[in-house]
């Protein structure tokens, strides 16, 4: 192999570009005169950048209300962004029209937190998993699309899958209905997925089995995986770089090992201390931040964690941190990080 070869950069397989998401809320007449006629919204995403590489594990956490869930459908334009660009494989989604669109997303899948809420109670195990197939592998006949669903049952522990296929989503359990959301992601043979909380809704019993089949899928299938959680001790154990998002923006990102060892960002070292300790006698003594997420409708001046930040100086409220690289490729948007 040459050296440029071995020196030659991953290749990107997304891109965010200062993408913002706002969602207008309807109000009354009172509310508009005392806006000045402006509409509010709530500012869901708020000019984040950052990019995924072919076949990385790309972490996205915080709490809930972060805007994490709304990054992973502007990455698969569920939602079209209110300013900046989506990138996938170089191609601005955002100027897709809808039959582009289409022929695109067989490349790209979604996994959801909660599969029995996402499984069609009325569609057979097989019937779920074929759907996407009829949609998206018309070329394959009926007896080829069969035997695909089949194979990707088995990829996924369902064996014999046989004996799943004409099955209801509420005949197995539940860590069973993940697996069938898993296949029904990759049945069309995506190269992104997006998994949006992907064992939340799973017993704590069968969380570790789920993670390491995503892990040997991801080898199989050569994935690339957005990850989104809010636990780090999950996104510790999958994920190759991280990414940590407070009320619309991001606040740190870097690789996994270099986040965790050396924290930039007060709220990240927060999400640390929270995270259990299996050992009885380490209890956390640490006080945690004060107060909860302020609401996305009218967020905070300057850094909006500052008002829940013992580090906070004045401005911190009265100026907004960029994200500024302080280790190689581990950023912080923090005045006070070092």
């Amino acid at each position: 192999m040459s050296a440029s070869t071995q020196n030659s950069a991953p290749r990107e397989l997304v891109r965010l570009e200062h993408v913002t998401k706002h969602f207008p809320v309807q109000s009354g007449f009172l509310a508009m005169l005392l806006n000045r006629g402006q509409i509010p919204a709530v500012r869901a995403v708020d000019d984040i950048s950052f990019t995924i590489h072919q076949g990385e594990v790309f972490g996205l956490a915080g709490e809930s209300g972060s805007g994490k869930s709304t990054v992973g459908r502007l990455v698969l334009r569920l939602l079209d962004p209110t300013a900046g660009r989506v990138l996938f494989d170089d191609i601005d989604l955002v100027g897709l029209k809808a039959e582009e669109m289409r022929r695109l997303r067989s490349r790209m899948q979604l996994v959801f937190q909660d599969p029995l809420a996402s499984l069609n109670p009325r569609m057979t195990i097989g019937q779920a998993i074929l759907h996407p197939v009829t949609i998206h592998l018309r070329n394959l006949s009926k007896a080829e699309q069969r035997r695909r669903v089949l194979d990707i049952l088995t990829a996924v522990g369902m064996n014999p899958p046989e004996c799943f296929y004409d099955l209801f989503p509420h005949q197995i359990s539940g860590g069973q209905r993940q697996r069938v959301v898993l296949a029904r992601a990759l049945v069309t043979n995506p190269e992104l997925i997006v998994a949006d909380e992907p064992i939340a809704m799973a017993d704590v019993s069968v969380r570790a089995q789920l993670l390491d089949l995503m892990m040997n899928l991801k080898k199989e299938f050569d994935l690339t995986y957005l990850f989104i959680t809010h636990d780090l001790a999950t996104a510790k154990y999958v994920c190759d770089r991280i990414a940590i998002m407070y009320l619309g923006k991001l606040c740190e990102l870097g690789p996994i090992h270099d986040v965790y060892d050396h924290v930039l960002h007060p709220y990240t070292q927060a999400l640390l201390k929270a995270v259990p300790v299996p050992d009885p006698l380490r209890r956390r003594s640490e006080p945690m931040p004060a107060g909860e997420i302020p609401s996305a409708i009218n967020p905070p001046s300057g850094c909006r964690f500052h008002p829940r930040c013992s580090l906070a100086v004045d401005q911190c409220s009265q100026e907004a941190p960029p994200l500024m690289e302080l280790r190689p490729g581990h950023q912080a948007a923090c005045w006070m990080a070092k």
